[in-house]
């Protein structure tokens, strides 16, 4: 049954209306120019408001570098990209607890291929639960990815696991 949205205020808030157990983790995709200082002056104003980065990646350029980002706080890292001015996206990545296994990237990404699910680009998350890490996955459909990867027994996680993880909780 379509919804019906007095606004296109009401329309962008209904498009991003996951809760924090939603089985994605939420990566921003934030524009520096290529110059000293930007990407510390990024980093500081997020750990300035106490927030944990998760992940960072960087792709750099003549003039321009893109920095992936990830906290604990995505909210709250929203709020102060807006308010610093700084140019920035939100995608939805599938993060992936790394099992087990004498291979465990292989294990993750034979899953994906078994899907025919395409992997645009990974990175590893400053993540540790029970002697495990994870990666952040970028994959040209998520819900099909998710579906193979619990199919094949991969743990996913959620905004909230990255807050009640080994090194989020100090142990």
């Amino acid at each position: 049954m379509p919804t019906n949205f007095g606004s296109d205020d009401d329309f962008l808030s209904a498009a991003t209306m996951h809760g924090r157990d939603w089985p994605c983790l939420r990566q921003f995709v934030v524009i520096l120019e290529n110059r000293v200082g930007s990407l510390g002056e990024l980093l500081r104003r997020l750990e300035r408001s106490d927030m944990r980065i998760i992940a960072l990646s960087m792709v750099d350029t003549v003039e321009v570098a893109v920095a992936r980002v990830m906290v604990d706080q995505f909210e709250r890292a929203r709020e102060i990209f807006e308010m610093s001015g700084f140019t920035f996206f939100e995608h939805d990545v599938v993060g992936v607890e790394l099992p087990d296994d004498d291979q465990p990237f292989a294990s993750v990404l034979t899953a994906l291929v078994h899907g025919e699910i395409n992997v645009n680009y990974m990175y590893p998350l400053i993540y540790r639960r029970r002697g495990r890490g994870a990666v952040a996955i970028h994959v040209s459909d998520i819900e099909s990815a998710q579906s193979v990867l619990r199919d094949s027994g991969h743990v996913l996680l959620t905004e909230n696991d990255l807050n009640a993880d080994d090194i989020g909780l100090g142990s």
